[in-house]
């Protein structure tokens, strides 16, 4: 029988064309998904920081106090993390109970009146100025944002808004408001909903984007 092997009869060496065209491929794959190496160099705005060295300083040692002191603190050490908050800007009243696990992007922009609850994992990302009225309750994993982006501009920068959130209010777990919005006294944003226009007093809202379902009894 005849021997078909293509190698016998075509003694070029595919494998070293094969790795040479692979390697000049990858190349021409890495030089085109890379990102420019100068972009930082020449001052790109979309990269540049927008905050000043004395807030970036500010908030590193805020994230370190933070990380040291106030997440590892005891779950019912409230007065201790309240202590560390008001050290850091935070303007509060009586009795209010923020948990270990609940983040402050800025003390410093917070103020709150008497029984405010901040639960674990619970997030203010209070780029400006945020009000908590008295008795108002964040719960698990729920998100409260006064900052933006303007997509439209080139650099990106961040815009942000006073927000306040009324007395009896409660932004159950997993809900988020949005930049913008404020909460009527009362109100109730349902379990992973989103609040994305301003919401009535005693009032209930559930769903993303958050609709008003029903009323709810004046407490107080």
């Amino acid at each position: 029988m005849e021997s078909t092997n293509p190698v016998s009869e075509n003694p070029v060496n595919t494998n070293t064309v094969t790795a040479d065209t692979a390697t000049t491929d990858m190349e021409s794959a890495n030089a085109e998904l890379s990102y420019p190496v100068d972009d930082r160099q020449r001052g790109d705005s979309y990269l540049a920081s927008q905050y000043s060295l004395g807030d970036r300083i500010h908030r590193q040692l805020w994230n370190t106090c933070w990380a040291l002191f106030y997440r590892t603190s005891h779950r019912t050490a409230f007065g201790w993390r309240a202590w560390l908050l008001r050290r850091f800007g935070a303007k509060l009243g009586e009795q209010c109970h923020f948990y270990p696990q609940s983040r402050i992007w800025a003390p410093w922009n917070l103020e709150c009146e008497d029984a405010v609850i901040v639960a674990d994992r619970a997030e203010l990302n209070n780029h400006a100025q945020l009000y908590l009225a008295s008795h108002t309750m964040i719960s698990q994993d729920a998100c409260i944002s006064n900052a933006t982006h303007d997509y439209n501009n080139p650099a990106f920068p961040v815009v942000s808004c006073p927000m306040r959130i009324g007395r009896y209010a409660w932004v159950a777990a997993r809900a988020c408001v949005v930049p913008g919005v404020d909460i009527g006294d009362g109100a109730v944003l349902g379990m992973a909903s989103v609040a994305t226009h301003d919401l009535d007093a005693w009032s209930v809202y559930a769903g993303a984007p958050a609709r008003k379902v029903k009323d709810r009894v004046k407490i107080a």
